[in-house]
C-alpha cells in the first residue's frame, strides 16, 4: 500500500510538472524554433564559466553539511560523505523539490553512523541555514536594488512571505515557550510517532547553540552558497546577449528557490520555468530568452545530478559492506 502511494505521489508531481510547462508554452509567447536559434548562437565560454559556478554550489553545500556533523561528534572519511552527499544530488532530480535529496541522505548516513536522530538535524539545519542565508541575500539585495523593484508588487509580496515563514520556524524552533504550545495540540492518537519526533529534532537542534563560531561560519558560507545561483544565472543571461542589471538576479532567483521548495512538482521542473518568466518578463526580458535561463540551469541540475548518480550507484557495493560493520564514528561521542 506504501509503494501504490508512493508511486501515485510520485506519477502526481510529474504531471503537474508537465502540465506546468505545457501551460507556459501555451500560454506565453514562446517561438520553439527560436528557443534553438538563440542556443545556436550562445557564447559557449560563458556558459561554461555559468556551469562551473553552478558546481560550486555543491562543494560549497557538502562543506557545509560536514561542518554541522562535526558540531554533532560525527567524523565519516570524506569518500563516504561524498557519496551519501552525491545519492542526495541525485534523488533531487525526480523526487520532489530539492527536500526530496535531503531525505534519501539522511536515510543513506542514518543506517550506515546509527544515529538517526543527530544526523536528521543537520540534514534540516542544513536546509535551515541555506535558507536563511536566501532570506538575508534577497533582503539585502532588495534594499540596494529598491529604486528598481519598489512598483513590483509581486517581488514585495512574495519576500515579505519568505521572511515571515522563516521568522515563524526560527520562533517554533528556538523559542521553548512557542515550541511547548504549538506540542500541546498534537494529541491525537496518530501524533504520537510525529510528537516524538519533533521533540527529539528540537532537542538536537539545541545542541548547535553551544557552537557559535561554526554557526557564524555556516551562515557566511550558506549566504556565499545563495549567491552562486543568481551569478550564475546571470553568466547564462550574458552569454545570451542579454543587457540585465545583476541586482534583478540577486532579487528574484532566492524567491525563485524558495517557492520551488514546495514540494508540488518533480525538482521544482515547470514551476522554476514559469516563475522565471513571470518575474524576468517583468523587467524587460522576452519570454523566450527568460525560459532559456531557467532551462540552461536545470540542464546544469541534470549534469550534476546524473555525476552525483553515477558516483552512488558505483558506490553501493562498497556502502553495503560497510553497512555489516562497526560505524566508524568516534565511540566516545556515542
Amino acid at each position: 500500500m506504501k509503494i501504490i502511494k508512493k508511486l501515485f505521489s510520485l506519477i502526481l508531481r510529474l504531471s503537474i510538472s508537465v502540465i506546468l510547462l505545457i501551460l507556459l508554452f501555451k500560454f506565453k509567447n514562446i517561438d520553439i524554433k527560436a528557443l534553438f536559434e538563440n542556443i545556436k548562437n550562445i557564447d559557449k565560454s560563458l556558459l561554461f564559466l555559468a556551469g562551473f559556478i553552478f558546481s560550486l554550489n555543491y562543494l560549497l553545500c557538502f562543506l557545509r553539511w560536514r561542518m554541522l556533523l562535526a558540531a554533532t561528534g560525527i567524523h565519516l572519511p570524506v569518500i563516504r560523505l561524498i557519496t551519501s552527499f552525491c545519492g542526495g544530488v541525485f534523488f533531487n532530480l525526480f523526487l520532489p523539490s530539492t527536500i526530496g535529496g535531503d531525505v534519501a541522505r539522511s536515510i543513506d548516513l542514518a543506517a550506515y553512523t546509527k544515529r538517526p536522530s543527530e544526523v536528521v538535524a543537520t540534514v534540516f539545519l542544513d536546509r535551515l541555514s541555506g535558507y536563511i542565508g536566501l532570506v538575508i541575500l534577497v533582503l539585502f539585495s532588495l534594499f540596494l536594488g529598491w529604486g528598481l523593484i519598489r512598483d513590483n508588487t509581486s517581488v514585495i509580496i512574495s519576500v515579505v512571505i519568505i521572511t515571515v515563514i522563516l521568522i515563524g520556524v526560527l520562533l517554533f524552533l528556538f523559542n521553548n515557550f512557542l515550541f511547548s504550545k504549538v506540542n500541546r495540540y498534537l494529541h491525537s492518537p496518530d501524533a504520537g510517532r510525529i510528537r516524538q519526533a519533533l521533540k527529539n529534532l528540537h532537542h538536537d537542534i539545541h545542541h548547535f547553540r553551544t557552537h557559535k563560531r561554526m554557526i557564524i561560519n555556516n551562515l557566511l558560507l550558506s549566504i556565499a552558497i545563495q549567491m552562486t545561483s543568481p551569478i550564475s544565472a546571470y553568466m547564462i543571461a550574458l552569454s545570451l546577449g542579454l543587457k540585465i542589471k545583476i541586482i534583478y538576479f540577486f532579487i528574484f532567483l532566492p524567491i525563485i528557490g524558495a517557492i520551488t521548495l514546495l514540494p508540488i512538482s518533480i525538482g521544482g521542473l515547470g514551476l522554476r520555468e514559469n516563475l522565471t518568466v513571470f518575474f524576468f518578463v517583468k523587467v524587460g526580458v522576452a519570454e523566450n530568452p527568460a525560459l532559456l535561463i531557467s532551462l540552461l540551469t536545470f540542464f546544469f541540475l541534470l549534469i550534476c545530478g546524473a555525476l552525483g548518480g553515477l558516483i552512488y550507484v558505483l558506490t553501493v557495493h562498497t556502502r553495503r559492506i560497510q553497512y555489516s560493520k562497526t560505524s566508524p564514528v568516534n565511540p566516545a561521542n556515542q
